[in-house]
């Protein structure tokens, strides 16, 4: 008898992640193996909803997935059930305590958790929530943990339940204009060296939407860089010259829609002539749409911002060259 299997979207709902964060485990720490159907849906079975589950519940109480994603489903049990157990341990006093200021610490340190009051936020359009949220999860959350399992997944899943119907264009424009804010707020709070190496930051030629962009140019303040924003939708010609006038070291570009622009491999390839020996670094959701034109310009092609963050150190690294 074949076993039930289920779409990411019941998972989802059973499991009380998102979709986002479903396939984020799965690609980045192979913490479940689903099965494919012909047309390359992810099918998933009950002992794959257990799993996630017992993950789920493992971050909750201070876990991070990396920690756990390779632990077997007995030593996932175990490290819950220990969890629950000591909820309710003895006070100094000899009385019992529930234990609610650390489950309370651990709570505030799951950016899972951060990522579903965001979202609440957005489904009630609730702007001033939705970045009092965000700020509640920048004191609790690491710089590299809020951008890279926060702020960049909770707007590629507005724009999954966008894609799905179940949020309205409203919904993304009020996400995107508060988290636009956030963002340029963090930036501007970080302290650079006078001889920290600069970095371009923009969105080429007829790519509008620029979160991605301002994640990139936050993660590289974050760790040192002098970022240079110029904002989205920016001609060959005016990177260049932007690169030019700033000395920078390199030019980052965030590719998140349209993935079929015939214009934009042009604009690829037009500043690879204006910057002939600079480094390229290219990331976004449909980068890989222009794998042919990133590849022959020889752009550093980037998956995620974790990705991006060691392509800087390694740019760092390097000794200076006359540009």
């Amino acid at each position: 008898m074949q076993r039930k299997q289920y779409p990411i979207r019941v998972v989802a709902r059973r499991t009380g992640l998102t979709p986002h964060v479903i396939r984020m485990w799965e690609k980045r720490y192979s913490a479940v193996t689903p099965t494919r159907t012909a047309t390359n849906r992810r099918l998933y079975s009950e002992t794959d909803i257990e799993r996630l589950l017992l993950l789920r519940h493992a971050t909750e109480i201070g876990y991070s997935i990396g920690q756990v994603a390779q632990l077997s489903t007995q030593r996932l049990m175990t490290i819950t059930a220990q969890a629950q157990a000591a909820a309710i341990v003895p006070a100094p006093d000899g009385s019992r305590s529930s234990g609610t200021n650390n489950a309370a610490q651990s709570q505030e340190a799951n950016p899972q958790v951060h990522l579903e009051k965001c979202l609440q936020a957005i489904r009630q359009l609730d702007a001033a929530e939705l970045d009092a949220a965000l700020r509640r999860a920048a004191v609790s959350l690491s710089r590299p943990v809020l951008l890279e399992q926060l702020v960049s997944p909770l707007m590629q899943t507005v724009g999954d339940l966008w894609r799905e119907g179940q949020l309205r264009i409203v919904h993304e424009h009020v996400a995107s204009s508060v988290v636009r804010a956030f963002l340029a707020s963090l930036d501007g709070a970080f302290q650079v060296a006078e001889t920290a190496p600069t970095l371009i930051v923009t969105t080429p030629s007829g790519q509008w939407h620029e979160i991605g962009a301002l994640l990139a140019a936050c993660a590289a303040a974050a760790d040192g860089w002098r970022v240079v924003y110029l904002g989205p939708s920016l001609p060959a010609e005016e990177i260049a010259g932007a690169v030019e006038r700033h000395h920078a070291k390199a030019v980052a570009l965030s590719i998140v829609y349209p993935g079929d622009d015939p214009r934009l491999g042009l604009e690829l390839q037009k500043l690879r002539r204006y910057l002939p020996t600079h480094t390229i670094l290219v990331g976004g959701r449909v980068a890989d749409q222009y794998i042919e034109f990133l590849d022959a310009i020889n752009a550093v092609r980037l998956g995620d911002l974790s990705a991006f963050r060691t392509a800087l150190q390694a740019l760092r690294s390097q000794q200076p060259t006359d540009s």
